[in-house]
């Protein structure tokens, strides 16, 4: 193995562990409250080498927003959904997205925090549009197969059906502490797991094969 794949590699891995920890960090304290030093303290590293890496603290914290976001949008292609019937895609489409929204509470505070300043920093991703179109394009694609074959209703379009299916999957989450003291139910307990994840493949199914 040649010395620059072997650099090559540590810096991949480098970035990526910076990512992960700077993810955590932003997501606890938002942007204001969070200090390049003390990422740099729970990597093991310097504020010189996070600057050599991402350039400053606003830069790492695009970094941050748009590899959190990349993330759902990666696992979402990981369903074939062309191999699938279009009802059963729809269903596993959403009850993947509550499986990664659920797993990745970092995500659902860094889309809150952001909401909170208006979307101040995710306007300057321009590029993160395009990594969303993917969300709705698989959407669209399974919607005009079912429209196709009879099997699902004409009137919604893709972006409706991903409002939905994020909505519910978001609050599951982001009030989870809440609504659990208001209502005195545990959103993320572990035997009710099971429940949600369907209760919104359910809820999906229902609403697009209704009045057909």
């Amino acid at each position: 193995m040649s010395e620059p794949v072997v650099r090559k590699r540590d810096a991949e891995r480098t970035r990526a562990e910076l990512l992960e920890v700077a993810t955590g960090a932003f997501a606890e304290s938002g942007y204001a409250g969070t200090r390049v030093d003390e990422i740099a303290e729970r990597t093991k590293t310097t504020k010189r080498m996070i600057y050599y890496y991402f350039g400053g603290k606003e830069q790492l914290y695009l970094a941050v927003l748009e590899n959190a976001y990349r993330g759902i949008r990666e696992k979402e292609q990981s369903i074939h959904a062309g191999d699938l019937a279009p009802v059963e895609a729809l269903r596993q489409i959403a009850e993947l997205t509550y499986d990664h929204h659920r797993n990745h509470s970092d995500f659902i505070r860094l889309v809150s925090i952001e909401n909170i300043h208006h979307g101040e920093f995710i306007k300057r991703l321009d590029g993160l549009r395009t990594v969303n179109q993917p969300a709705v394009a698989v959407l669209e694609t399974v919607l005009e197969r079912g429209r196709a074959e009879g099997s699902v209703r004409a009137d919604v379009d893709a972006l409706d059906v991903h409002l939905l299916i994020s909505s519910y999957c978001f609050f599951q989450v982001a009030n989870q502490h809440t609504f659990g003291y208001l209502f005195d139910r545990d959103l993320l307990a572990e035997d009710r797991r099971g429940h949600f994840r369907s209760m919104i493949g359910d809820v999906v199914v229902a609403w697009l094969t209704a009045e057909i």
